[in-house]
């Protein structure tokens, strides 16, 4: 392209000021009156300036509706507050044997954050469900730091460790889901999908899945895939024993080990 540009080009001087084009910010620059009507070729110096992805770093605010203990709209637009994983909205906790609606305490809690504040959020990101992943603040509270604090939330580890510390604090003062038992969200989740529907398999042929031991009736320890493809097993004493559709059952624990289980996590 040089090659095709010299001809149009007043030698020797051109070098020159070409070169102190590269010292300045594109979108300052203004194109030479000689070139303009060589701007096609020219389109990178005289006609480009750099455009920031908005997508990403967009700022919304307005008053707010919760949604869930982690996620609200803004006229309309869903965000995900980023870094914090709050319990679903139907999920269950664990308290002194009983059971008690810690996802709707947890949205609850949110809304009484929102209410009344223009809330500003800062994107850092989009979700899978087009809602922007956002810091978002109302009333001088940031709200993804304080719903761990006050515990209706927990740190989300798998993308950010912001908010470890609030965690922690909340979890030694036995805040919110901390008072109780709990499955984590993620998990929690998982155990709600419902399990793959296997193509039919011929008899004869073994299943693609590992071997597991065969379980005699009347055995209690139940067995399901997670979505990640993890394969862990629910004991009954667990909080969310009953919620769990079970894949295979196992007399022991060491049974659906060997079979390549795992226990499920449970926090207390």
């Amino acid at each position: 392209m040089r090659e095709q540009m010299k001809p149009a080009l007043a030698a020797p001087g051109w070098l020159t000021q070409i070169a102190s084009w590269s010292t300045r910010s594109p979108a300052r620059f203004v194109c030479p009156m000689e070139f303009r009507s060589m701007w096609i070729y020219f389109a990178l110096f005289c006609g480009m300036a750099w455009l920031p992805n908005k997508s990403y770093a967009q700022a919304v605010s307005g008053p707010a509706v919760a949604v869930d203990g982690d996620s609200l709209t803004i006229n309309g637009r869903g965000i995900r507050l980023f870094g914090i994983d709050a319990p679903e909205f139907d999920q269950l906790c664990t308290r002194d044997n009983a059971s008690w609606r810690c996802g709707e305490e947890a949205k609850g809690t949110l809304a009484d954050l929102v209410n009344g504040h223009i809330v500003e959020c800062q994107g850092q990101g989009i979700d899978q469900y087009a809602r922007l992943i956002a810091v978002c603040s109302a009333g001088g509270l940031q709200l993804n730091e304080t719903m761990v604090e006050y515990g209706w939330a927990i740190a989300y580890r798998e993308f950010s460790d912001a908010y470890a510390s609030a965690e922690a604090r909340a979890k030694s003062h036995r805040l919110g889901i901390w008072s109780s038992q709990f499955q984590s969200p993620s998990d929690y989740r998982l155990s709600q999908l419902p399990s793959p529907v296997a193509a039919p398999v011929p008899r004869a042929t073994p299943t693609p899945r590992r071997a597991a031991p065969s379980s005699p009736s009347g055995c209690v320890i139940k067995g399901n895939r997670n979505r990640r493809g993890q394969w862990i097993y629910h004991l009954p004493e667990m909080p969310y024993y009953d919620q769990t559709r079970a894949e295979e059952m196992f007399c022991t624990e060491a049974e659906a080990q060997a079979a390549g289980y795992r226990r499920a996590i449970v926090r207390n």
